[in-house]
């Protein structure tokens, strides 16, 4: 039972393990005649206490792994943090440059219920005349579902993260213009960089929230010109982001073409005119980025978190009747043999985005990787002794098969009684230079 106990504490918290069937052999190798020697290590799955190896599921989706999501969550915080205000391989000297935090919504689709405020912040009564509590459900839903867009909605979803590429170098060349470059010759000056989520409003329209900074040419280890600024940085986002256009496909006679939505958001980082006058901090911004990177489509859809296999699935599923119509509308479309390139069915549980929800730029920053690879090798630099560390002439021999996920009801139990292992809870994350 220690030995059990021993195996689920390493799986820091994880409820849904992926089980592996397999071997693990390091070998002495002699590395003058290429003769593989003695055998210094061996793990076989079946002498495990479990019977199996365990491995942590690593999904991002807290409805899925609370713990799990929470080490992506503060990979992610670590993934901005370090593009704000340097570290992990990110020079100091970035948080001098041009930055600024952007929020970019879709278009209305429909009216639906919300919370207006007024100059004062005071939240007036919504349209249909009641004053609704911010955990009300029918926030987000419509106001009359039958003229509600839905069409257009999913479809928005889908070209989303089209829209952001346009965008994206739309704004090279606006920032270009406003240097008096051609976008060609900006790369000998300037690099645009920018680390990004998405995030689903309560209508189910994704929007982006994303850090955008402006380094040398060389990205963060190089400075930016004297003429980047925060303040030309945000005229050109405003203006790429206006002119940003992704045509869409012809659907009973109707051309869809897909925009931002007017609602932009564009500040410098270190203002006060964050979250009801809180500066807006690197750190600030980063916690903001990071809480939106471990969540997905149930944030609009309340359980839907996985894909569907049959539209019947929805009859089973406890969700609002706005989802529900979202899904479907996704499902019916992603029957469109011209619409087969956006597999709509297979995202049907996204509302029809495919994209990534957390996405950067090469030079923005560290990667997720690398954070990953440090904490892996900060793990068994702690789990071995001096004896049994592996030199350079080892040779390791490993087959391993998918065998099942999840725990045991037994294992299950066990695990609830437990403090994770230390080192298996995202910490440390300290990336090499």
């Amino acid at each position: 039972m220690p030995a059990l106990l021993r195996q689920l504490s390493g799986l820091g918290g994880c409820t849904h393990p992926i089980r592996l069937d397999g071997h693990r052999t390091e070998h002495a190798l002699n590395t003058d005649t290429g003769e593989i020697g003695k055998v210094l290590h061996h793990l076989d799955s079946a002498a495990l206490p479990a019977g199996h190896l365990l491995v942590r599921c690593n999904n991002r989706r807290t409805t899925r792994c609370q713990a799990c999501a929470e080490v992506y969550r503060r990979d992610t915080f670590h993934l901005i943090t370090s593009g704000l205000r340097g570290g992990k391989g990110v020079p100091e000297r970035v948080a001098s440059h041009p930055r600024v935090f952007a929020t970019f919504t879709a278009p209305g689709f429909g009216p639906v219920h919300n919370r207006p405020t007024g100059p004062a912040r005071t939240i007036r009564p919504c349209r249909c005349g009641a004053l609704h509590d911010q955990d009300d459900a029918a926030l987000g839903t419509p106001l009359d579902p039958d003229t509600y867009d839905y069409d257009a909605a999913v479809l928005w979803n889908a070209h989303a993260g089209l829209l952001w590429r346009r965008f994206s170098i739309y704004l090279r060349r606006e920032v270009a213009k406003r240097a008096g470059l051609s976008q060609r010759a900006l790369r000998d000056y300037a690099r645009v960089s920018f680390a990004k989520v998405a995030e689903y409003q309560k209508r189910g329209a994704v929007h982006f929230h994303a850090v955008i900074r402006v380094d040398g040419p060389e990205g963060s280890d190089t400075p930016p010109p004297a003429w980047a600024t925060a303040e030309l940085l945000t005229d050109a986002i405003r203006t790429a982001a206006s002119a940003a256009q992704v045509d869409g496909p012809v659907i009973d006679n109707r051309a869809h073409t897909f925009t931002f939505g007017r609602q932009l958001d564009v500040r410098a980082i270190r203002s006060a005119d964050f979250e009801g006058g809180q500066e807006l901090t690197e750190r600030a911004v980063a916690a903001y980025i990071a809480k939106y990177a471990t969540k997905g489509a149930e944030t609009a859809t309340g359980a839907l978190d996985r894909p569907l296999k049959f539209l019947a699935e929805l009859a089973q599923l406890d969700i609002s009747d706005h989802a529900r119509r979202m899904v479907r509308t996704a499902w019916t479309l992603g029957a469109r043999k011209d619409l087969a390139d956006l597999r709509l069915r297979a995202w049907a549980h996204m509302l029809g985005f495919r994209g990534h929800f957390s996405t950067k730029s090469r030079r923005y920053s560290t990667t997720l990787g690398a954070l990953r690879t440090a904490r892996a090798e900060w793990r068994r630099a702690q789990a071995v002794t001096d004896d049994q560390a592996p030199s350079d002439t080892t040779l390791v021999l490993a087959h391993w098969v998918y065998a099942g996920t999840g725990l045991t009801d037994t294992e299950t139990w066990l695990a609830e009684t437990l403090e994770p292992a230390p080192g298996t809870e995202g910490e440390p994350t300290h990336a090499r230079a």
